[in-house]
């Protein structure tokens, strides 16, 4: 199976793989997962607001991202940000927003959905007695939230962020389809300049399978400890 093997492509390529293509998978990775997670904070505060129109909105968007195939959302926001930008600021030309740039923006959108429903879950655990209490000491409904909800509402559901996190890494890939020069994108120009599709994404298959098995080790511990203090 392996007697054709190339090996020595992968030795002549990992320095550029890594370099190049894995820096802006996790550069993405990172921000998208720090944008998504404030952005669905919000949302989630929206989905459990008193006020019917708000948490209506942030329901709707919610169940619209949820509804999308990622690879979609790429799509959209890909070919119509610039354009969106144009008419936010009246321009007559699309506005070159740039690829990273406009990956970002449509993950923290996308993930963002997925996020929310993670904080509010974790909003929901925290006993309503806490929440009383912090109104009983003169507390606002976001001083409440900002100093005694969200700090154990966060650590909660550190578990399951760090999960949708491995996710989002997985997803990231999707942005291959657009000839973004990702992990795997990087991995696809070499396999076809070198004519060695099976190496490379053998290749990929394995880093990714190391990475992801390592986070989840590490995801599953963090759990452990999270129950402890609990």
């Amino acid at each position: 199976m392996f007697a054709n093997f190339d090996f020595d492509v992968i030795q002549r390529s990992w320095v550029y793989l890594f370099t190049t293509g894995m820096v802006f998978t996790l550069k993405l990775t990172l921000f998208a997962m720090v944008g998504g997670t404030v952005l669905g904070t919000m949302l989630a505060m929206m989905r459990l607001s008193s006020s019917r129109a708000i948490a209506l909105a942030a329901t709707t968007y919610v169940n619209i991202m949820r509804s999308i195939p990622l690879v979609m959302v790429i799509f959209w926001f890909y070919f119509l940000v610039p354009y969106i930008g144009a008419w936010i600021i009246g321009s007559d030309t699309p506005v070159q927003v740039g690829a990273f740039s406009s990956c970002l923006i449509t993950f923290v959108m996308f993930e963002a959905a997925y996020y929310c429903e993670i904080m509010r879950s974790g909003i929901q655990s925290i006993p309503r007695g806490q929440i009383w209490a912090g109104y009983a000491m003169g507390m606002s409904y976001w001083q409440t939230m900002a100093h005694i909800v969200l700090p154990q509402a966060f650590r909660n559901m550190i578990p399951v962020l760090l999960t949708q996190t491995i996710v989002l890494f997985q997803d990231v890939s999707l942005v291959y389809v657009l000839s973004i020069t990702d992990f795997v994108g990087a991995a696809s120009k070499v396999a076809q300049r070198d004519g060695r599709l099976v190496e490379m994404y053998s290749f990929v298959a394995l880093v990714y399978f190391i990475m992801c098995f390592a986070l989840s080790k590490l995801v599953t511990k963090i759990q452990k400890k999270v129950a402890i203090i609990r």
